[in-house]
């Protein structure tokens, strides 16, 4: 059983927001955008929206979901399952573990 990879600490990312992990790191085909939502969870999808090319990392985090920041598709953060246009592919969500205030990607691996 694989013991995920240490991508960042807790405090690196603030709630409401996301950072990118490059995929020469996650060993994935897209970088990873790790998105913390206002209740203190983390979740995380591949980082580039499915309608264009732009990050989800820096769009916006509330409610359980993420909002691209440049045509305001929406993806639900435990499924990756897009909630609003104008994307209609969702994106691929990876499981994440929070230990001792460090961020644990499993990349891959569904939540």
């Amino acid at each position: 059983m694989s013991t995920g990879i240490r991508v960042a600490s807790l405090e690196d990312i603030p709630e409401g927001e996301g950072i990118a992990v490059a995929k020469d790191v996650t060993g994935t085909a897209d970088d990873i955008a790790l998105l913390r939502d206002y209740d203190g969870s983390v979740w995380a999808l591949d980082d580039t929206c499915t309608h264009e090319t732009a990050s989800l990392a820096d769009g916006w985090v509330e409610g359980g979901y993420v909002e691209c920041p440049l045509h305001s598709s929406k993806f639900c953060l435990k499924s990756g399952e897009v909630q609003g246009l104008p994307a209609t592919k969702s994106t691929c969500p990876h499981r994440v573990e929070i230990r001792d205030g460090e961020v644990y990607l499993f990349p891959n691996e569904a939540p």
